[in-house]
């Protein structure tokens, strides 16, 4: 029964009148959270201006990537901040990141490559 109605919803949720809906989440943020926002000049790219949300155990960021907000998660990384959100791959260190394009390969060039303003050369 409970399978049903999931579908039942997600059913509704994905129909077009639901389209150009805004989706407000909730978080409950601590003594210690963080909110933060940086402005980065990328290569090949108009700037971009993400927010990052660090409520532990939540540490999300934000990214406008054409014309859509992209919710990141932070995700175990051996070195600096990674984090993911769909096919995509944020890669922070210092004040450099590097998004990645999981579906073009290992290999392929990066989506984006910034540096963040106020620390920019």
């Amino acid at each position: 029964m409970k399978q049903i109605i999931c579908a039942t919803l997600l059913a509704a949720l994905a129909s077009p009148s639901f389209a150009d809906a805004g989706v407000t989440l909730g978080l409950t943020l601590g003594g210690n959270t963080e909110i933060k926002t940086v402005q980065y000049t990328c290569k090949n790219h108009d700037p971009v201006t993400m927010q990052y949300i660090n409520a532990e155990p939540n540490f999300l960021a934000v990214l406008p990537l054409d014309g859509k907000s992209l919710i990141f998660v932070s995700v175990l990384a051996a070195s600096g901040t990674k984090y993911a959100s769909g096919q995509y791959e944020l890669f922070s260190k210092g004040p450099e990141i590097s998004l990645q394009d999981t579906t073009e390969g290992l290999d392929a060039a990066p989506v984006l490559q910034c540096t963040a303003d106020d620390l920019a050369p």
